[in-house]
């Protein structure tokens, strides 16, 4: 196991469903003895048919979700989205956070669905698997294009991102957040940057995040704080700082996650926990099993997002105090379905004679 300079996961063992593992080894070479590059990030455009992902789960709170990206370069040792690149015949560990895809055609592809006959409004998710301010977004704007079509079909949305970057995106936010149409979420899990760095190493700094939600507020987007995960032993002692914070800058609800250790992630975690926090590792990992039964993970839909046991009933009772003592327990409102709508020149031709002759 060794480090690589600025990414979260501590190996690349190949994904679960490969036929050959193939795992690295010290073959007695210093780096003395050659020049090791630095490990850069790959983009590859992913040729998708559709664009809106459709879920059952029934712990989650919307049914439709976009993502116009594939794997994180946030690097967060913890994230639950990792085990999906296993599909894509790559490792959850550094592959994940290093050999990203986008979707070139992401606004075409919505379009496309938003104007289909049989399609009926609900509230749309963005970045319900990866994030999708990716840094690299900055130059491909993918996620901006995807909210302008959003606004031109004026369809509710919810997005949620760790990335400082949504704050570019804050006139479309406030707009359509002042019109009951859209509502944000910044993750926040620490407010130490030390930990942060080390817990994700490429997202933004808690800082850039708090001022984030401020001028998303500032605009009109109402913001929910996520802390998310809470991991005990860890930062769960930072749950009130963290809320008071966002609340001061702005948000108006939160929500919290306790940390969850599916498939690959189990390995993953306690790889890094080992060697970025030696003298907690075991303490953490007992405190997690506590809250699981006994195990590293529950997949049980009707407690995998909270937990079970006393660990997790202390967590969501201080939750519950804090949101009300921060005033983060408004109820949110629901999203306005009504105002969907096909923009004019996404309306068929008979349609627009008719409007215009009738």
């Amino acid at each position: 196991m060794s480090k690589v300079s600025g990414r979260g996961a501590r190996s690349n063992a190949s994904g679960r469903f490969e036929a050959l593992t193939v795992e690295t080894m010290d073959d007695g070479w210093t780096q003395e003895d050659t020049d090791c590059p630095p490990l850069r990030t790959t983009l590859a455009v992913e040729n998708a048919r559709t664009i809106i992902t459709r879920n059952t789960s029934p712990d989650i709170q919307f049914d439709r979700s976009i993502n116009p990206y594939r794997g994180c370069e946030h690097g967060c040792t913890y994230c639950y989205a990792r085990p999906a690149h296993a599909y894509m015949g790559l490792s959850p560990g550094i592959d994940f956070e290093s050999k990203l895809f986008f979707k070139p055609d992401a606004a075409t592809l919505l379009s496309k669905e938003l104007n289909a006959p049989r399609y009926r409004c609900q509230p749309i998710h963005i970045g319900g698997n990866t994030d999708p301010y990716q840094p690299v977004d900055r130059e491909t704007g993918l996620t901006r294009q995807v909210l302008e079509v959003l606004q031109r079909y004026r369809h509710p949305f919810t997005i949620i991102t760790k990335s400082a970057l949504i704050a570019r995106d804050a006139d479309i936010l406030g707009e359509m957040g002042k019109a009951g149409l859209a509502r944000a979420c910044v993750s926040i899990t620490t407010l130490d940057r030390q930990l942060a760095r080390a817990m994700e190493p490429r997202a933004a700094t808690p800082v850039r995040r708090l001022d984030a939600i401020s001028r998303l507020a500032d605009a009109g987007c109402p913001v929910t704080v996520g802390f998310a995960p809470v991991i005990p032993g860890l930062n769960d002692h930072e749950l009130e700082a963290v809320l008071e914070a966002a609340a001061k800058a702005g948000a108006t609800s939160a929500m919290y996650v306790t940390l969850r250790l599916p498939l690959e992630i189990k390995d993953l975690f306690q790889e890094w926990l080992a060697d970025a926090r030696p003298d907690r590792a075991a303490r953490v990992m007992s405190l997690v099993r506590q809250t699981r039964g006994g195990k590293d993970y529950d997949p049980d839909w009707s407690q995998r997002m909270k937990g079970t046991g006393p660990v997790a009933q202390l967590i969501a009772t201080r939750f519950k105090a804090a949101i009300k003592r921060y005033g983060l327990d408004t109820p949110k409102m629901a999203l306005d379905i009504s105002q969907f709508r096909l923009p004019p020149e996404a309306r068929p031709q008979m349609d627009l004679f008719a409007d215009a002759f009738g």
